[in-house]
């Protein structure tokens, strides 16, 4: 046998190889584009949720975190406790300074009542002046007929007109003293005024520093799983400091991206069966729930049909929060998978995308 010929002997084996590598490429190629048929379409993606953190409102140290990275919280649970030592402090002293506001509206209160009875004393003094001055003027004027007529001395009518003027002057002084007293009860009512707004003012005190007590028991703001301790007891925190990172499970979905001819043919709620490399036996029914309405990336410039194929729209497929709750504890984020959605209504789902879900734990 001739060297040549023992050479193409040995090059017959790499060829076939070669060959049958390039057609099950070609193959794989071919049909994982088109999938199940010409009225669907995929998108590789990976699982998401809606994140959330539980942040301080208030620079301090946390005294505890009560949940571990893993579990499951629910709305308005107690996750972590700051310290609020300092905050107690200022809370019992605006509450003492509510109160001695509040005994200063007691006193101001007795103030305008005491007031009001000086005013009602000198109004009842004025009457009696009034009347005094009315008699002395009726007085005068018999003085004065019994004097023109001889009966009466000029030294009774002289004193007469002398009661008459004494008794104005007392009336008019009467009158000095009611409007002081009027004057007393006016500036008793403005200080009863000024006295609740102080109340008024301390107990808004004491309500916004209860208010910062209560904050500082941080709560689970929705269902959801812990996903990240972000900081550890003891640790002082900044303002709005993350202590914990949570997982919105009842928000879960799969962002991907399909090209602009599919994009085009997608509306919300088109059915999408998801498939997970880490769970490829199950098949998980989800619905689009955003399109975008811009591509995501593009080429530099779309001058043939080929290029416009390269347009990308991101889409999300979102699952529904009724499956989630049955399987809360298989969801998992981040994990790969690939998105197929039916783009022709009348397109039927193959069998090896018909929902296959796991086995739902017992309760």
């Amino acid at each position: 046998m001739s060297k040549n010929t023992s050479m193409k002997n040995k090059l017959v084996p790499v060829a076939a190889v070669a060959g049958l590598a390039l057609v099950a490429w070609w193959g794989w190629k071919t049909f994982a584009t088109q999938g199940p048929g010409p009225g669907f379409v995929s998108g590789n993606g990976r699982i998401e949720a809606t994140e959330i953190d539980v942040a301080t409102k208030l620079p301090g140290r946390i005294e505890e975190i009560l949940v571990r990275e893993g579990d499951f919280v629910q709305a308005g649970q107690n996750v972590a406790r700051m310290q609020i030592d300092t905050l107690r402090a200022q809370h019992d002293e605006a509450r003492a300074g509510q109160q001695q506001a509040e005994h200063g509206v007691v006193a101001a209160q007795a103030q305008v009542t005491l007031r009001r009875s000086d005013l009602s004393a000198a109004q009842a003094l004025i009457v009696q002046r009034e009347t005094e001055l009315d008699a002395a003027q009726r007085r005068l004027k018999r003085s004065e007929t019994l004097s023109k007529e001889g009966a009466s001395s000029a030294q009774e009518l002289d004193d007469d007109r002398a009661r008459v003027r004494g008794t104005e002057a007392a009336l008019a002084a009467t009158r000095a003293q009611a409007a002081a007293a009027e004057a007393a009860v006016k500036a008793a009512e403005a200080q009863l005024v000024g006295v609740q707004s102080k109340v008024q003012a301390t107990a808004a005190t004491v309500a916004r520093i209860q208010a910062d007590i209560d904050d500082a028991a941080l709560k689970a703001p929705r269902d959801g799983r812990v996903q990240l301790r972000v900081a550890q007891p003891g640790e002082v925190l900044g303002a709005g400091g993350r202590v914990l990172n949570m997982l919105d499970l009842s928000d879960v979905y799969m962002s991907f991206f399909v090209p602009e001819t599919a994009a085009g043919r997608l509306a919300l709620g088109s059915e999408v069966r998801l498939v997970l490399d880490a769970a490829p036996q199950y098949v998980i029914p989800a619905t689009v729930s955003f399109v975008a309405s811009q591509a995501q990336f593009t080429p530099k410039t779309v001058e043939t049909a080929s290029e416009r194929q390269k347009l990308m729209f991101r889409v999300r497929a979102k699952i529904d929060q009724e499956l989630l709750q049955k399987h809360l504890e298989q969801v998992k984020t981040g994990v790969p998978g690939v998105a197929w959605i039916k783009t022709d209504a009348n397109a039927s789902w193959p069998d090896n995308l018909s929902v296959k879900l796991p086995t739902q734990p017992a309760q």
